[in-house]
């Protein structure tokens, strides 16, 4: 059974083919980035660019997916989706389309808007009776806003001044660098955009449910110790 696990980063399986490009990937798969760049890294990052497992290739998915038409039996992306340009989504789900055998599984998991807004509405009417409960408010404010509008990447706000201004000089800011969320999505958007894809059979599962054969096996979805490794996202399959 051959799955793709797009643009994976650090969570890979032995039983999928792995597919990202992340910076740290294209350093590890290049000799002279990493003599380069090595002595940039603080400890914790080349700690992360050490432990990146070797099981992944290295592939710009702007290009497309590089197999053959209908030669996969499962396409797989976890919080993905939502950092594409809404102008590529189209165009994404149609190279995994392209991809897949007829009635081969397309498995999504993206940040769950319902949910966050949910959250945030509930957050609102305790600070309307309690107001101690402010404190915490401005996080659910957060979990909805943050991942679209923050110019400064995650991994530079800690940095040495002269390491973060040649970083984001390099790099660029957490836009250019793909960190940001170019939109979100709810079960309905979701399954609007995938009927336009082609997809039937659009179901809302959990974690550690799909169409996939012996799913939970994989590992994607949960973390060392078996639990949620993602919560509070929408998990969706469709079928070609």
């Amino acid at each position: 059974m051959r799955v793709l696990n797009l643009g994976c980063g650090s969570k890979t399986s032995s039983r999928c083919i792995n597919i990202d490009w992340s910076p740290y990937l294209r350093v590890k798969k290049n000799k002279l980035l990493r003599v380069l760049v090595a002595p940039f890294l603080n400890e914790e990052r080349r700690h992360r660019l050490i432990m990146l497992s070797d099981n992944v290739m290295a592939w710009n998915l702007r290009k497309g997916i590089p197999f053959p038409d209908e030669s996969v039996d499962a396409v797989y992306h976890s919080h993905i989706l939502e950092h594409i340009d809404r102008k590529d989504v189209a165009s994404f789900q149609k190279e995994i389309y392209r991809v897949l055998k007829s009635g081969g599984t397309q498995r999504i998991c993206v940040p769950n808007l319902e949910a966050l807004a949910r959250d945030y509405l509930s957050s609102l009417e305790r600070c309307r009776v309690d107001e101690t409960a402010l404190d915490h408010h401005d996080n659910c404010i957060a979990e909805m806003i943050e991942q679209c509008v923050r110019r400064e990447p995650f991994g530079t706000q800690h940095q040495p001044p002269v390491r973060r201004y040649l970083e984001n000089l390099i790099l660029g800011d957490a836009r250019k660098r793909g960190e940001t969320h170019q939109w979100m999505y709810d079960e309905c958007n979701l399954k609007f955009i995938l009927r336009q894809a082609g997809f039937h059979g659009i179901a809302i599962r959990r974690f550690n449910e799909s169409n996939i054969p012996d799913w939970q096996s994989f590992g994607l979805e949960v973390d060392e110790e078996g639990n949620e490794y993602k919560p509070g996202s929408l998990y969706v399959d469709c079928m070609k």
